[in-house]
């Protein structure tokens, strides 16, 4: 987005938060209702918004309906505050909010916005989390049939995801999904937890925030309430595991930056063919090494 464009201004300015007030209540609405239902694919009527389906217009929409002046925001794609489409929809919000504040800590945010990630930060009752949703049913891999899935949703039929599963264990030796896991909500219904990897999955259980997820394209709304179970779908004798990132040695890798052994790393090859790890969340990972440095200071005084 030009940092120097403005929105065009006739008679009738633009309303706060770009949604009028009739969508934004029933949005809400919709929230209410998914809250009330954990995991309950919600309908709602999904607005045109002034960037294409796919790009984050369902987590735009309800971060746009629960946003006031004086609330704080961070935006994150994939971990990173940096990326197109995290500056993006930042300066969209900061276009349209007039009041409204954007960081890039997670603890100064009361919501926070994300495509691919749950920040490493542990969040608190006081923060909302907004989950981008390109696909929010977990059964459409195994059920094409939208009527058939709904009834197999109330019936709590989730065999066929399971036999998915099972197959991958007789194909693979175990599960090969890496991200999208599906994950049962206070023993009943399963979600799609969106395109995050399976190393967060295990952060939406019993979460003290409000977990909110939005499909543009599907008109979808579904929320995992604060403090609700949320158990990955797995096997007796195949346990659920997250991503183990170790090396040839078989000792978990370090982030190059900040040397955290605990967060999600992404692998960056250099164009010397050397391979470095990195946190996936840059904020987390600034922060620590704004300590380290800090830390080290301290040490060198003394």
């Amino acid at each position: 987005m030009n940092p120097g464009y403005e929105l065009p201004v006739d008679d009738v300015s633009y309303n706060f938060a770009f949604l009028d007030e009739f969508a934004k209540r029933e949005i809400r609405r919709n929230i209410l209702k998914a809250i009330s239902i954990p995991g309950y694919q919600t309908p709602y009527a999904s607005r045109e918004m002034p960037m294409g389906r796919g790009f984050g217009t369902g987590g735009l929409q309800l971060t746009l309906s629960l946003l006031g002046a004086g609330d704080t925001l961070k935006v994150i794609d994939q971990g990173a505050d940096d990326s197109v489409n995290a500056v993006n929809l930042r300066q969209f919000v900061e276009l349209t909010c007039p009041g409204a504040n954007t960081t890039e800590r997670a603890a100064e945010a009361n919501i926070i916005q994300s495509r691919h990630r749950i920040p490493e930060d542990r969040l608190t009752a006081d923060q909302i989390l907004v989950l981008q949703v390109p696909t929010p049913d977990p059964l459409t891999i195994v059920e094409p049939s939208e009527a058939r899935r709904k009834i197999m949703h109330g019936e709590g039929d989730y065999a066929p995801l399971l036999t998915k599963l099972y197959e991958d264990i007789v194909q693979f030796d175990e599960i090969a999904i890496s991200n999208r896991y599906p994950t049962r909500l206070n023993g009943h219904y399963v979600i799609d937890s969106s395109p995050i990897p399976r190393f967060d999955v295990p952060k939406m259980h019993q979460s003290a925030a409000l977990i909110l997820l939005g499909a543009g394209r599907e008109r979808k709304i579904y929320a995992v309430p604060p403090f609700t179970d949320a158990v990955p779908l797995a096997f007796e004798d195949v346990a659920f595991r997250t991503e183990a990132f170790l090396d040839s040695t078989g000792n978990r890798r370090r982030c190059d930056r900040c040397n955290s052994v605990t967060s999600y790393l992404d692998e960056i090859i250099h164009p010397d063919g050397s391979r470095h790890w990195q946190c996936s969340d840059t904020g987390y990972c600034s922060e620590r090494c704004a300590q380290l440095k800090g830390a080290a200071c301290e040490e060198a005084r003394s």
